[in-house]
């Protein structure tokens, strides 16, 4: 059930803790360290290459991430509950993929670790995309609450990657 109070945002009752942990991982990827001493630099061409596809995959990523916030417009919170007065937005890149934020998020961050060449900061990346996954399970509850056709949307619209997941 979706909740109307407005309790203090340390009880979690909305989701709040998703968020904490969301801006901790995002600072791991930007701010952590990339490798570890010892372990295999990256190769050319492959570097080369890595340092292009990461480029763009972060642009597209930024890209899908604004469009995204931009299409929701008063229904975007940070929190993965709903807002009370919340639509259902099944249109323009949402009608490509149902969180398209998040899978901009996990794009970015892929694309982020190929422009570092860090062994690491693929690992953080694999690690967001396995939370965002969860955190979207959450929010997907709160959302088949809040609105009865949710259902049909996850049927025709994929999650996280689109035509894919």
């Amino acid at each position: 059930m979706i909740h109307n109070e407005n309790p203090a945002w340390w009880t979690g009752t909305r989701g709040e803790w998703y968020v904490v942990i969301q801006v901790a991982l995002i600072v791991l990827l930007f701010f952590g360290p990339s490798e570890l001493p010892g372990w295999p630099e990256w190769a050319q061409p492959y570097r080369s290459a890595a340092t292009i596809f990461g480029g763009a995959l972060f642009l597209i990523g930024f890209i899908l991430l604004l469009a995204g916030g931009l299409k929701l417009g008063p229904n975007l919170t940070p929190i993965p509950c709903p807002k009370d007065t919340a639509t259902l937005i099944q249109t323009g890149v949402y009608g490509l993929v149902r969180h398209p934020m998040y899978s901009g998020a996990t794009l970015m961050s892929f694309g982020w670790a190929l422009w570092v060449h860090g062994w690491l900061t693929i690992g953080y990346a694999v690690i967001i995309l396995l939370f965002l996954d969860l955190k979207v399970r959450r929010e997907e509850k709160w959302l088949r609450e809040k609105f009865p056709e949710y259902t049909n949307y996850q049927r025709r619209v994929r999650k996280l990657i689109p035509f894919v997941y």
